[in-house]
């Protein structure tokens, strides 16, 4: 799911409003109905934040940890199944859509084959196979659940003012100790480059993101530049995107530690908020006294993925009726 599928992005936005101020209002659309939630990876925020959705729309849920309690899946097709591999995914996707009515994926990207990646294969097969409307609990190069949850808590904290109509919001790079996906950063500029907000990325050379998701958004290497007058900060790592070179793909380019949000960063910024989708390396990606401030957004924002997930699964089951 990208922004364009949610159409009108001011109407989503008060339909999370009003679900906000009644979670359990559409608890009859999903009666009787299954949502089953397919994991690859691991999950907190993702799987308690969906299954408590489903469940404020009256819908049975079923989660399925395919590495702790399934076969293991292969999904190349055209292989020797001779490993340890015991069933295919073309066999295993459409057994699961005779389950459920909904499907949500999450899935990583691998990290070293772009094209693979960036085509979305695994999430694609569910399309393609299930029978059953599907969508992204992550996907390999987006998260968007994740970003329109980020979006809810940008509005709700935004006070506009004869001065300053719309809020200024910086993605920022942070280091990391292992290679992380784009999907976040990739999704987080998708919808910020879709709503009424100033909007700036910056990050080392070498990390820039794929045109497709960074669109029009200014691009600035110098973070403290980036950071001046900011009223929302996210700060995320991903590792390469391969845009300038295919072959950095996945690679973690810089650890330069001074790229970590702390306290002197946030100094330059208009009193601004703190955001991350969690979970955080702490000392890494942000230091202790930011993300403990009473300027950071961090839970909020995480509450906020149960109503992102409840408007979502509500417009589906609403399709799902005519």
């Amino acid at each position: 799911m990208n922004v364009q599928d949610l159409g009108d992005l001011q109407k989503a936005l008060l339909e999370a409003e009003e679900i906000k101020k009644d979670r359990f209002k559409y608890q009859s659309l999903g009666k009787n109905k299954t949502l089953m939630m397919v994991f690859f990876n691991n999950s907190l925020r993702t799987r308690l934040s969906t299954q408590k959705a489903a469940m404020n729309l009256g819908m049975n849920v079923i989660v399925l940890d395919v590495n702790a309690g399934a076969w293991k899946l292969e999904t190349e097709r055209g292989v020797i199944m001779d490993g340890d591999k015991s069933e295919h995914l073309l066999e295993a996707i459409p057994v699961m859509g005779c389950y459920c009515d909904l499907i949500g994926v999450r899935s990583f990207a691998g990290l070293t084959d772009r094209e693979y990646d960036y085509a979305e294969t695994v999430i694609n097969q569910f399309v393609k196979y299930s029978g059953r409307p599907v969508f992204a609990m992550e996907s390999a190069t987006v998260h968007p659940l994740q970003a329109f949850a980020d979006l809810i808590t940008i509005k709700e904290n935004f006070v506009p003012t004869n001065e300053k109509k719309r809020p200024k919001v910086v993605l920022t790079w942070a280091p990391h100790c292992r290679a992380l996906p784009q999907a976040v950063p990739n999704s987080f500029a998708e919808w910020m480059n879709a709503a009424d907000v100033d909007f700036v990325v910056t990050h080392p050379e070498g990390y820039e993101l794929d045109p497709k998701f960074v669109g029009n958004a200014r691009v600035e290497y110098d973070q403290m530049k980036a950071l001046e007058g900011a009223d929302f900060v996210y700060a995320k790592n991903w590792s390469c995107p391969g845009v300038i070179n295919a072959a950095d793909y996945g690679k973690i380019l810089s650890k330069d530690m001074s790229w970590t949000v702390d306290v002197a960063h946030m100094s330059v910024t208009n009193d601004g908020k703190f955001m991350h989708c969690l979970p955080v390396r702490r000392g890494l990606i942000v230091t202790d006294d930011v993300i403990e401030s009473k300027n950071s957004l961090v839970i909020p924002e995480a509450a906020n993925r149960e109503i992102s997930a409840t408007v979502v699964i509500k417009r589906m089951l609403e399709a799902l009726e005519y």
